[in-house]
C-alpha cells in the first residue's frame, strides 16, 4: 500500500512566527510586551536577518503585532469587539435608554471623545438622502480599553433636529434615536452598506492604525416608518479590533 507524502517542513521563518503566535496567545506575551528583535531572533535561531525580519511580519499583518519605529515590535493582543449588526439597533435598548455601545461593548470600558458638533452644508450624496443640504453633524471617536477603535460621522436633517439635544454633545439617556423619536420621527428601519478599504491619513492618526492595517467603512441610513431618512451615519472602524455579525433566518 502506498504511503501518503510527508507535506515539507514550513519555512524557519513561520515555525519561529507560531512559537511567537503561541506564547501571545498563551498569554506568555501580554498586549504591550516587546517581541524579540531582529538580532535577538538571528542569534537564537541562526538565521538571517531577512529571515527574522519575515517572521515578525507574519505577526504584524496577522494584526497580532505592530512596529514602533526606532523601538521594535510590540503585541497587540486586543479582544475584538462583536459588533451585531441588528441587536445592537433594536429599539429595545435605546428605546429603554441604553446605549448602543452598551450592546457592543458587554460590560468593557469605553470612551467618546474628539466630539465635535456644527451645522454644515452637505456633501451631495448625503444631502440626496436626507432631502436637502442643510444638516447637523456630530463627529466623534470610540475607544475601547483604551484603544480607539472607531471613528463616526452623523448627519441630520437641521430642520428636525435644530435646537434639540442631537445639537449637543450629551445626547441623554437613548442617544440620538431616543430623541429623534421625542421629536415625533421615531427610526423604525436601517439600512448599512459595508466595504473594506485602506485608511486616509487622517483616519491612520485618528485610530492610531499600525501601518498596513485596513478599515471597515460602513454607511447606515436610519429612516422612519414611513420612509423618511433621518439619519445618515458614515463609520470607520479599526478592522483589527471587529468581528461582525449578522443572523438570518432561513
Amino acid at each position: 500500500m502506498q504511503q501518503s507524502p510527508v507535506p515539507p517542513e514550513p519555512p524557519i521563518y513561520r515555525r519561529i512566527a507560531d512559537g511567537l503566535r503561541q506564547a501571545i496567545l498563551s498569554g506568555d506575551l501580554r498586549d504591550g510586551d516587546r517581541l524579540p528583535g531582529e538580532n535577538a531572533l538571528m542569534a537564537t535561531h541562526g538565521i538571517a536577518r531577512a529571515t527574522a525580519r519575515q517572521a515578525l511580519s507574519v505577526l504584524i499583518n496577522e494584526g497580532l503585532a505592530v512596529p514602533k519605529r526606532g523601538s521594535g515590535v510590540y503585541v497587540r493582543q486586543f479582544r475584538p469587539i462583536r459588533r451585531h449588526g441588528s441587536r445592537r439597533l433594536s429599539r429595545d435598548g435605546w428605546g429603554r435608554g441604553e446605549a448602543i455601545w452598551d450592546s457592543d461593548t458587554r460590560g468593557r470600558p469605553y470612551t467618546v471623545d474628539e466630539v465635535e458638533i456644527d451645522r454644515e452644508t452637505a456633501e451631495e450624496a448625503v444631502a440626496r438622502v436626507l432631502g436637502g443640504p442643510e444638516v447637523w453633524v456630530r463627529r466623534r471617536r470610540y475607544s475601547v480599553d483604551g484603544r480607539p477603535v472607531q471613528i463616526s460621522v452623523s448627519h441630520f436633517p437641521a430642520g428636525l433636529v435644530e435646537g434639540s439635544a442631537i445639537t449637543r454633545p450629551d445626547t441623554g439617556a437613548g442617544g440620538v434615536y431616543a430623541r429623534l423619536g421625542e421629536l415625533g420621527h421615531l427610526p423604525a428601519h436601517f439600512t448599512e452598506e459595508i466595504r473594506a478599504r485602506m485608511p486616509h491619513p487622517h483616519e491612520t492618526v485618528l485610530l492610531d492604525l499600525p501601518a498596513g492595517t485596513p478599515v471597515i467603512a460602513i454607511a447606515r441610513v436610519a429612516y422612519t416608518a414611513e420612509g423618511t431618512a433621518v439619519e445618515v451615519n458614515e463609520m470607520v472602524l479599526d478592522a483589527a479590533s471587529y468581528v461582525l455579525q449578522y443572523d438570518f433566518d432561513a
